[in-house]
């Protein structure tokens, strides 16, 4: 079964995922190692274990189901069996990208969003770590680090999407709207495809991850630009709200006050929602 789209082809379906169909799927993108588990705690838990081990540099951790997945915060990613895609990359960022790691998780999300854009699917960024369609979230990634005392040796970048409507977790425990694939497309897209057009959009931004270019086309794909958003920060502390106006150089969010002040709200525990 497919789904036609302007200048695109959507393969859907649940296939069963399984190391030979990924390594199919991905045999000729340049990647490192490749582990699929069919079931794990966490993705990013197995990559940083493995990144401490040498594992070079794009290699993959690739699960169909995780029981102790986590987003920001220490919240809980929910991720029952066959329902999501689920993935850890790690990056051992090049001499020139070591001062603008910051902005690794825009790269993910672009890479997501213009994978979906490829095919009819209108996504937006809402900074610093989701990825929405309607103003539904969509995708989380989480962005960790491995460090040898004061110098980075690389990141890992957890991804998780919600392909079918059974990976979103009942209302009650969801912080923020979400929406599956499965309901923006009318039925689940192949996540070995998914997979292969995420990391080839990934592989296509990286290497400009340092330029103006790439914080332009970041910040253009931004949820809520030019509108009034609240961010939240630790319990106790003030809220901030303002106009979205972009993208500083790290990847900080600027806002503009109500009497048109600037304002700076740099990555940490916070969070962001549109003003009422």
């Amino acid at each position: 079964m497919s789904r036609q789209g302007p200048g695109a082809t959507l393969v859907v379906g649940t296939p069963t995922m399984n190391e030979r169909s990924l390594k199919t799927a991905l045999s000729d993108l340049p990647l490192g190692e490749l582990r699929y588990l069919d079931s794990v705690g966490s993705t990013n838990d197995e990559a940083l274990a493995w990144a401490t081990d040498g594992a070079p540099d794009l290699s993959l951790v690739v699960t169909n189901e995780q029981t102790a997945g986590r987003g920001r915060l220490g919240r809980r990613w929910f991720t029952p069996p066959g329902t999501a895609l689920a993935f850890s990359l790690i990056l051992r960022p090049a001499p020139e990208h070591r001062p603008f790691v910051q902005r690794t998780v825009g790269l993910a999300a672009l890479a997501i969003a213009e994978a979906l854009a490829a095919r009819s699917v209108a996504a937006r960024i809402k900074w610093p770590n989701d990825v929405l369609i309607l103003g539904r979230k969509v995708a989380g990634i989480l962005v960790e680090s491995v460090w040898t005392g004061e110098d980075l040796d690389c990141q890992v970048v957890g991804v998780g999407i919600n392909v079918r409507s059974a990976s979103l977790p009942h209302d009650a425990h969801l912080q923020f709207p979400a929406t599956s694939l499965e309901h923006a497309l009318g039925a689940p897209p192949d996540r070995d495809a998914l997979l292969r057009a995420t990391l080839e959009k990934l592989l296509a931004l990286r290497p400009s991850l340092h330029t103006d270019e790439f914080l332009r086309k970041w910040e253009h794909s931004l949820a809520y630009l030019g509108e009034r958003v609240i961010v939240s920060g630790t319990p106790g502390q003030p809220h901030i709200q303002g106009d979205l106006i972009g993208l500083d150089a790290d990847g900080s969010l600027r806002l503009r006050d109500e009497h048109g002040e600037p304002l700076k709200v740099q990555f940490g525990d916070v969070s962001l929602r549109p003003a009422a």
